[in-house]
């Protein structure tokens, strides 16, 4: 079973993860043909598209992307639904349908905020490598772009040493932090 829920949580960290980056890059106005742009949109438009034509007008045309966000949580809720489902499938113990109607939400939030620690994580990890090894890549720009917003505060209280920027390592650090006690 636990190799079961190990692709569940993968799969649904993909997915979220995308959804979240859409909105991010939207956000700050990354154009969409740019990397990752094209792979988060080949992920998600299966289900933003579908969200953002019921959304209110107000909140479509709005400069939040309402229709990734929204879309990041109803699959969200989809996992904790199918976490809560495989989890009491073989048990034989009774559970309270509130008690089930309360995790379902729980797990959601839970899922929602581990994707973005470990997805920011993932990005600035990228972004550092990428700035090392390879700093005329194209997609450092986009990645420059992501990440500065998050970085910005770290550089002001973190100064470089050595000509060296640390402010990547300590957000790592931050952000492993804020994992563990998640938990």
């Amino acid at each position: 079973m636990q190799v079961v829920f190990f692709l569940l949580d993968t799969l649904f960290f993909f997915l979220v993860a995308a959804a979240l980056v859409r909105a991010w890059m939207n956000q700050l106005r990354i154009h969409m043909s740019a990397q990752p742009g094209q792979f988060v949109i080949a992920l998600t438009d299966w289900l933003v598209q579908p969200v953002r034509r019921v959304l209110p007008r107000g909140l479509a045309q709005s400069r939040v992307d309402w229709g990734s966000l929204m879309a990041a949580l109803l699959l969200a809720i989809a996992y904790g639904g199918l976490w809560l489902t495989l989890a009491t499938m073989g048990s034989s113990a009774e559970f309270s349908s509130a008690a089930m109607i309360l995790a379902i939400p729980t797990l959601a939030f839970k899922l929602l905020l581990r994707t973005v620690l470990q997805g920011l994580m993932v990005l600035l990890l990228v972004y550092a490598i990428l700035s090392w090894l390879q700093p005329q890549a194209p997609v450092l720009g986009t990645l420059d772009r992501l990440c500065s917003p998050l970085l910005r505060p770290v550089r002001r209280i973190i100064p470089t040493v050595g000509g060296i920027d640390l402010s990547v390592l300590v957000l790592i650090i931050l952000l492993q932090v804020a994992l563990m006690v998640l938990g």
